[in-house]
C-alpha cells in the first residue's frame, strides 16, 4: 500500500457564498474522503489556522466545535485538535446534504465562467477514471 499521503491544506473562497466555517467544514470532511487527513493527523491550533487563513479565531473555533459534535475531531488540551478514532457521525441524510451543497457550489462556479453541466461531467468522468486506474496500479 502506498504510504504517501496527498497533503492537506485549508484554502478559503471568500466570494463563494459558501460561510468561511462552512467550507473550513467540508474541507476537512473532504481531506478524510481524499485521504490527505487520516485518523490521528493533528491539525492546525484555532489562533495558527486563523492567522494563516486571515479569519477571526471564533471562525475556526466554530468549525472546530462542530466537528467535535459530529464526532470528527478531538481536541486534547495542552497537545491539539486530532482526526478523531471515532466513526464520523451524521449518516446519510448529512453526507446528502454536503454532497448537493457541493455539486450546487460547483455548478454555480461553472455556469459563471462559461462551463455547462455537461462540461463538468465530463471532467468529473475523466477524474474518476484517472483515480480507478491509479487504484488498479496500487
Amino acid at each position: 500500500m502506498n504510504s504517501r499521503r496527498p497533503s492537506f491544506r485549508l484554502r478559503l473562497d471568500l466570494h463563494s457564498g459558501v460561510p468561511v466555517y462552512r467550507q473550513l467544514i467540508d474541507q476537512v470532511y473532504g481531506g478524510i474522503a481524499s485521504g490527505s487527513l487520516a485518523v490521528g493527523d493533528q491539525l492546525p491550533t484555532v489562533r495558527q489556522l486563523a492567522v494563516d487563513l486571515s479569519i477571526n479565531p471564533n471562525t475556526v473555533a466554530r468549525a472546530y466545535r462542530e466537528l467535535e459534535l459530529g464526532g470528527l475531531l478531538e481536541t486534547h488540551q495542552g497537545t491539539g485538535t486530532f482526526i478523531s478514532t471515532q466513526k464520523m457521525r451524521g449518516g446519510e441524510v448529512e453526507r446528502a446534504r454536503q454532497l448537493a451543497q457541493i455539486v450546487a457550489d460547483c455548478v454555480a462556479r461553472a455556469g459563471a465562467a462559461g462551463f455547462t453541466v455537461k462540461n463538468l461531467i465530463e471532467q468529473l468522468e475523466g477524474i474518476g477514471s484517472r483515480a480507478n486506474a491509479q487504484e488498479r496500479k496500487s
